[in-house]
């Protein structure tokens, strides 16, 4: 019996012809036709002489080894969805999406642009924001770009800012992408409701708190029902709200981070849209801001001609931080969570939302003596 860790060159015997693996629709080519002479080697590659049925386990075992979705659950806790649809691959794996290079011109890549601008929409319209970049590699780096736009807000405006008030709940990553962008944490207290406590937040917000962030729901899985209140105080001292979308999937479809007054927010696609996540990455982190902060998102922002019915990307952005990104985001990631959005529909993903309260109370009471 052959060990299935073993290196497929140790099953190798040169009475078997060697398998040749080619997909069915793969037209084949010479490589002579293609590559110059020069750059071709003259003697036959060292490759093991195995079955076809020797390649196929192999591969299988090989695959095994690492941990993902077909083979149970992502062992990476509350912040990846545990659904990533066959079709979300299926649709980015078309050869008009997964062979397109980054460096082709906005004429030859119309329908990569149009899935740009159609997921911003769709992002634009569940948050109630006004525009949304793309860019961002993760959530972490999404936190990193909202905090830069808030600098940037209140360098144009020569506001003179040091804080950015955090809840003692907050994520790890908020603190850090804090001191990152140049501010210092002001910790806000929990009352015993496990909400940010009011009156502790108007203790220590003043002219110097550059904004606030806040994950909503809560990282307690709580909705901060007097965000009214504080919306209006942080604002009160021109500063901005900052949304951690980490729960988003509690409120998607039922309620609009942009109604309830946040400047700013990320959005994790692993998180709420169904991309993979693992290992890694690569992931998304979406940015999305309300009107005035629109101008300094990251060039270049995809966009719509309506007079010549054409996409293009705008890079004549003065006001802009600058590229988070090499190119313009994790493409792959951005159409297999537009593939989902589109299948889910507005009422498929409000009745998402209504599934992962109700989901997450059945835990909750299951868990609770």
């Amino acid at each position: 019996m052959i060990n299935k860790t073993q290196l497929i060159f140790k099953q190798s015997k040169k009475t078997l012809s060697p398998f040749n693996v080619v997909m069915e629709s793969a037209k084949y080519i010479e490589a002579k036709d293609v590559i110059s002479t020069h750059l071709l080697r003259q003697d036959k590659a060292n490759l093991p002489e195995v079955s076809e049925s020797q390649v196929v386990r192999h591969y299988t075992n090989l695959s095994a080894k690492n941990h993902h979705v077909d083979k149970n659950f992502y062992p990476l806790g509350s912040c990846t969805m545990k659904y990533n649809p066959k079709i979300n691959d299926s649709v980015a794996l078309q050869s008009g999406f997964a062979n397109v290079h980054p460096n082709q011109g906005d004429k030859t890549t119309q329908g990569v642009i149009k899935v740009y601008c159609e997921l911003e929409n769709a992002l634009c319209e569940l948050t109630g924001m006004s525009r949304t970049t793309l860019q961002p590699s993760a959530g972490s780096q999404g936190e990193l770009v909202g905090l830069l736009l808030m600098k940037k807000y209140h360098d144009m405006n020569n506001n003179m800012k040091e804080y950015v008030v955090i809840p003692e709940t907050a994520h790890g990553t908020n603190p850090a992408s804090v001191i990152m962008a140049g501010y210092k944490v002001r910790q806000v207290k929990t009352d015993d409701r496990g909400r940010v406590d009011i009156k502790h937040l108007k203790e220590i917000v003043d002219e110097k708190v550059a904004g606030m962030m806040l994950t909503q729901p809560n990282t307690l899985g709580l909705f901060e029902d007097e965000i009214s209140d504080i919306v209006n105080h942080i604002h009160g001292f021109d500063g901005l709200m900052y949304m951690d979308g980490a729960n988003l999937n509690a409120i998607l479809g039922i309620a609009k981070p942009a109604s309830m007054g946040f400047d700013i927010m990320h959005i994790n696609l692993h998180k709420t849209f169904s991309t993979p996540h693992g290992g890694g990455g690569p992931g998304s982190g979406p940015v999305a801001v309300n009107s005035k902060l629109e101008n300094f998102l990251p060039y270049p922002m995809p966009e719509y001609n309506s007079k010549s019915k054409d996409y293009y990307f705008n890079y004549d952005m003065k006001d802009s931080i600058g590229r988070v990104h090499t190119f313009n985001g994790n493409f792959g990631i951005l159409v297999r969570a537009l593939t989902y959005i589109k299948i889910l529909g507005r009422d498929g993903l409000k009745n998402v939302s209504q599934l992962a309260v109700l989901n997450a109370n059945y835990l909750k009471n299951i868990l609770s003596e």
